[in-house]
């Protein structure tokens, strides 16, 4: 196996280091690549508004997931006590993986000085180098040259890792622009970030940041939303927001307030069963005994929580999020809007979806009633349980439309 390591501070993770990463996994055909957040870099100081260290390892641990999944974030660094000396840590994961080629991928800088790091002999000892390069051309021939010292100072292995273009910015620069977002700044730092990171720099309030949760415009609420799940969700979240914004522009409602539950209402997903509990206990959400045990019902619940108490969103679209999953008797047209747009959006495929995209625009209580029909022989062909809102608001439509 072909094992990746790629380190550094990473506060924030910027499009810079994704792509990078990106490119090492394409050109290296790597099996694994581990980015592993810094404790104490040797060769510099922490900025006084850094982010914790756990705070950086879960925002490289969101770029990781966008990367796909042979890449993953390591707290290797942030679990050693001390300075974080990268020789410490190539002898340490090829004490993990003994049998595997390991790689230490870093940039043009760092590659032309390694020399001068602690214990340089330790690092090639395990590891071969991967450099970073944004111009070939230009570095083709400086590159050679340390490439060769380097083979017959310490026996290394090299190679060079061409970039494409990407607009590049050093943390510290993207750290200010951040700050001056809030202050009037004219200059947009969510173009240098991988969405996700972005809207957990603004969750959390890192780096100046001085986000309102409950006054949100559309593209941070976005962020935020998209920074609590999986990346393999979010095209499913922007099929839902697109679908459901349509579908209620077409039907005389607000297209504004269906984009704005369509994107809150997946955005506990990937929440763990004490999580969901203890989100619907704090806010009051009575649940009944299916519920409590299904973690797939109850991201509707914890997550239309979310949006009334944390986020402040109209009644009209929480009701609608807690509803998306298994439907409910009485609900309104918004209601059905964003249950059949999570049903029918564009990534959706299977049997019978066709025929539900096209009666959304005809009827929306007949396409609710096929919607809910393939749902519940869904779930019965699989032995799960039928929630009874399902079953009551499937039986109300039928008697409506005979």
């Amino acid at each position: 196996m072909k094992i990746g390591t790629y380190g550094g501070t990473f506060d924030p993770p910027h499009l810079g280091h994704m792509e990078a990463a990106r490119a090492a996994l394409a050109q290296m055909n790597l099996d694994r690549l581990l980015i592993i957040p810094d404790r104490e870099p040797p060769h510099k100081d922490l900025a006084e508004e850094a982010a914790s260290p756990q705070q950086r390892l879960a925002m490289a641990a969101l770029m990781a997931d966008g990367l796909g999944p042979r890449a993953e974030a390591s707290d290797l660094e942030l679990r050693r006590e001390g300075k974080s000396y990268t020789a410490d840590t190539v002898e340490a994961i090829h004490e993990a993986f003994p049998e595997d080629e390991l790689w230490l991928l870093m940039g043009t800088d760092m590659f032309l000085t390694i020399q001068n790091w602690y214990q340089p002999e330790r690092i090639f000892q395990y590891a071969g180098v991967a450099a970073f390069s944004r111009n070939q051309e230009d570095t083709q021939e400086i590159f050679a040259q340390q490439s060769q010292y380097l083979e017959e100072t310490y026996h290394a292995r090299t190679t060079v890792v061409p970039l494409p273009e990407v607009r590049e910015i050093a943390s510290r620069d993207l750290r200010r622009m951040l700050a001056s977002e809030w202050t009037g700044g004219n200059v947009d730092p969510a173009q240098y970030l991988w969405e996700p990171v972005y809207g957990y720099i603004l969750k959390e309030g890192l780096f100046g940041t001085q986000a309102d949760l409950k006054h949100l415009s559309d593209k941070h609420l976005r962020a935020i939303s998209f920074s609590m799940v999986q990346a393999k969700r979010l095209p499913h979240i922007k099929g839902t927001e697109e679908t459901a914004a349509a579908l209620a522009a077409f039907w005389g409602l607000s297209p504004e307030k269906a984009r704005r539950a369509a994107i809150l209402h997946d955005c506990t997903k990937y929440w763990t069963l004490e999580q969901h509990l203890e989100t619907c206990t704090k806010y009051g959400v009575a649940l009944d005994e299916l519920e409590c045990v299904s973690v797939k019902l109850l991201h509707a619940k914890s997550a239309a929580a979310l949006a009334r108490h944390v986020f402040g969103e109209p009644e009209e679209e929480c009701q609608a999020i807690f509803s998306h999953t298994t439907g409910r008797p009485g609900m309104t047209a918004f209601d059905k809007i964003l249950y059949l747009a999570d049903y029918m959006e564009p990534t959706r495929d299977f049997d019978g979806v066709e025929e539900l995209r096209r009666l959304v625009w005809e009827d929306l209580d007949r396409a609710m009633i096929l919607g809910l029909e393939m749902s519940v022989e869904d779930l019965e062909e699989r032995g799960v349980p039928v929630h009874p809102d399902t079953l009551g608001i499937l039986e109300e439509l039928r008697r409506k439309t005979r």
